[in-house]
């Protein structure tokens, strides 16, 4: 039998006050001891607009009744003006994920009894606090969630080109690799411009000085079709849209890199603030940037999703959990299963797999990594593997402001192998094709 020692805080909290936030109200339950009867509670509940000056009444209310803690549930981006007011009243707010405070199925729900079984979960202790990074985190977030969106914007709008070049049998991106390159876009403006002989197109190909020059009959070819003016207005406005998206993702990337020099990471400064005092947030992006498939974009969105402090994560499995690049554990008797890891920060995850994508490729301890897994678990699995290595070194880079990356190489599983074991396993595979083996050590 294990004995299991009970923390000496156990999470319960005497004076706790419980929002359940729609969109333009929140249902406030306040659940406090009683004020002459011992062991009993006294529970009030009341609307809430979610008007600034609603919110902030509301804040001093509950500092008044000295509440403890402020649990809501995250609905959307409603739950904002609710946190970020009240956190600045001094109150202790914590955001909760709505799969762990569901009601107990079978019983009836509004949003009356939604805030007082938040409560009642809140002041046992039965709730844990999500990740609210500090605010200079938050608007890092911002700058890099947009440009990410805007890149995927401009991303479909470039398909969306050559499906129209397509629908008038031009093969251009047959040819060019790029075909937003100096050569491509200025055949593309020329169509747009109402020219249409093959020739005179393949012909600005000579100007960049690229290795179309070497292509040119194979760009007369692909550049003869049928394209329209129904063509030539359509590509003038997605030509247009992707001109536009592209000095708005410029002007995020510089205020991207604004954010972070004026970031400062929190080993150098007060508890309170933990970006406030030492080194900026830049000289982390940049120790991240060294490791195999983490790009400058990649390590600022590394950063804006789990920012500089990791002190919200004790251990790199505790991030890990958090971003749920691990399956979870399903223990029934003594049947062990491994369920699914879970969504995630979509913003982290699709970040990490981009870098793990082109790590992959490349011949580092992390490429070997993943050849080792894809031959056994499948391509998707050495991906989530690889992303699980990346953020425990990103971890690591991020908590130790003197830990740098060292390259293993792609070579340390071989050196690191147990010689008696894999010669073991060889053996076993040759007896089970049916040889009979016999092993003599070989002379220095």
């Amino acid at each position: 039998m294990e004995e299991l020692r009970a923390d000496h805080d156990d999470g319960t909290v005497s004076r706790v006050a419980a929002i359940d936030i729609a969109k333009a109200s929140g249902m406030v339950s306040l659940r406090v001891p009683h004020d002459t009867i011992e062991g009993r509670r006294t529970q009030q509940v009341w609307n809430v607009a979610s008007h600034t000056k609603a919110i902030l009444e509301l804040g001093d209310r509950l500092v008044c009744q000295g509440v403890e803690r402020v649990v809501m549930e995250a609905t959307g981006s409603y739950w904002r003006p609710f946190f970020y007011l009240l956190e600045a009243r001094g109150l202790d707010c914590w955001l909760v994920n709505a799969r762990d405070v569901k009601n107990v199925p079978g019983r009836p729900k509004t949003d009356k009894l939604d805030a007082v079984w938040l409560a009642k979960l809140a002041e046992r202790g039965m709730v844990r606090a999500s990740f609210v990074p500090p605010k200079s985190v938050r608007q890092l977030r911002d700058f890099t969630r947009t440009r990410t969106v805007f890149v995927q914007e401009r991303t479909r709008h470039k398909h969306r080109v050559n499906k129209a070049l397509q629908d008038a049998q031009i093969k251009l991106s047959d040819v060019v690799s790029d075909l937003f390159g100096m050569s491509g876009r200025a055949m593309l403006n020329a169509l747009v411009a109402g020219e249409r002989n093959p020739r005179a197109l393949a012909d600005l190909a000579d100007l960049a000085k690229g290795s179309l020059v070497k292509k040119k009959a194979a760009l007369i070819e692909a550049l003869t079709g049928q394209f329209e003016d129904h063509h030539a207005r359509l590509l003038r406005v997605l030509l247009g849209t992707v001109d536009h998206l592209t000095p708005q993702i410029q002007e995020l990337d510089r205020l991207i890199a604004c954010t972070l020099e004026e970031m400062t990471t929190p080993h150098d400064g007060p508890a309170a603030d933990p970006c406030a005092g030492g080194a900026s947030a830049r000289v982390l992006a940049e120790k991240l940037d060294v490791v195999p498939g983490i790009g400058p974009a990649t390590a600022q969105i590394i950063l804006a999703e789990i920012g500089a402090d990791m002190s919200r994560f004790p251990t790199p499995e505790h991030l890990v959990s958090w971003a749920k690049l691990c399956p979870r554990t399903i223990q029934s008797g003594a049947k062990n299963t491994a369920g699914p890891a879970g969504q995630g920060n979509p913003w982290l995850k699709g970040a990490l797999g981009e870098a793990a994508n082109a790590a992959a490729r490349t011949d580092t301890f992390l490429g070997a990594r993943y050849r080792r897994i894809v031959k056994r678990r499948g391509h998707a699995k050495a991906l989530v593997a690889v992303a699980r290595s990346i953020l425990v070194i990103t971890w690591h880079l991020i908590n130790d402001p003197d830990a740098s990356y060292q390259e293993l190489g792609a070579d340390w599983h071989q050196r690191h192998l147990n010689p008696a074991r894999k010669t073991r396993d060889l053996v076993r595979q040759l007896q089970a094709l049916g040889h009979h083996v016999t092993l003599e050590p070989a002379i220095a």
